[in-house]
């Protein structure tokens, strides 16, 4: 625009012979259609020179205009669309986790689970975390987790289970009520930053709180200790690893391995994969199970192997559904 502007200053300037500044008054008020009257009387090339100023400054404005319109709108538009696409995925989801909290703790929960490809939506409400979950195309919703219309709009209770890890232990205490009364069902984990707010986060509902400042000191105590088993348990939880992992298979009713024994199943021949536990149905934990155990429906095999061969395992002991 500052060229043009120039480019028709110069153009009055020789072709009528005026001053810079008459020729720029003439030029602006020609590109802004004003309407206002000319400096002085056109002659037939100023004229001329005017129509041509007028088609292509007209023009040039128009388009502008019209590509700032379209950034915007289409801006919104993308926006809004692709709001209704992340809850239109969100109303089908069943079997999945609320993942409550999108700070330190929440982002790598859902890194994780974005690498097992698990079903999860996360409740937030920093808008600068809605942004950055929205470029990794995490289903989301930005609002009060505590608030009984955002948990229902997450599906809580079609979810088997929930993470409470927002900001403050009040906020957790008073999330998990609110979600155990809405669904009495779903498995909750809490976070807690003190000692003391442990039994109330049970109290409150809870089935399992972790403390990470525990678990984390825990662990640099392990590795001073015992630092070849706490390398071989991060080379086998930790997500980035792609080889050895520790997995559990649980068994339903129907399931070829019911009533087999480990020797029977022929998991270690066929598989190579060691059945280093059983979670017995009973609730009973059998650690390093001899070969005459007897596998039951409702067990859970804790196995390590290759992932790639844990996950041929898992595809054919889950039923479909379960996989999906």
């Amino acid at each position: 625009m500052i060229f043009l502007t120039f480019a028709g200053a110069m153009g009055y300037k020789y072709i009528e012979g005026w001053t810079f500044f008459e020729s720029l008054y003439m030029t602006v008020i020609t590109l802004a259609t004003v309407g206002f009257r000319e400096v002085r009387d056109l002659s037939p090339p100023g004229q001329m020179f005017t129509i041509f100023l007028i088609v292509v400054g007209g023009s040039f404005a128009v388009y502008t205009a019209g590509a700032v319109v379209q950034f915007i709108i289409e801006g919104k538009i993308r926006s809004i669309l692709g709001r209704k696409k992340l809850e239109k995925s969100i109303k089908k989801l069943k079997n999945h986790t609320l993942v409550c909290g999108y700070g330190r703790m929440g982002s790598i929960i859902c890194n994780f689970f974005l690498a097992k490809n698990l079903p999860f939506v996360v409740i937030e409400q920093n808008e600068d975390f809605i942004h950055a979950m929205d470029s990794q195309k995490i289903l989301n919703i930005q609002g009060d987790a505590t608030d009984e219309e955002i948990l229902e709009k997450a599906k809580l209770k079609e979810a088997k289970s929930l993470i409470a890890a927002l900001g403050t232990d009040t906020q957790n205490v008073f999330l998990i009520l609110t979600a155990r009364q809405l669904n009495p069902d779903i498995f909750i984990i809490g976070r807690c930053s003190y000692e003391s707010a442990k039994k109330k986060l049970y109290a409150a509902g809870a089935d399992l709180v972790e403390s990470p400042y525990e678990i984390g000191a825990a662990r640099m105590a392990m590795r001073i200790e015992r630092p070849y088993v706490t390398d071989f348990l991060d080379s086998a939880l930790t997500v980035d690893n792609k080889n050895i992992e520790i997995e559990e298979i649980p068994v339903e009713e129907g399931c070829y391995l019911q009533d087999l024994s480990l020797k029977d199943s022929n998991i270690r021949q066929d598989y190579n994969l060691m059945v280093i536990s059983i979670r017995k149905h009973t609730g009973e934990t059998v650690f390093n199970p001899p070969f005459d155990s007897v596998i039951q429906a409702g067990d859970t095999l804790i196995l390590i192997g290759e992932d790639i061969i844990l996950d041929s395992f898992r595809q054919r002991v889950l039923p479909k559904s379960s996989l999906k």
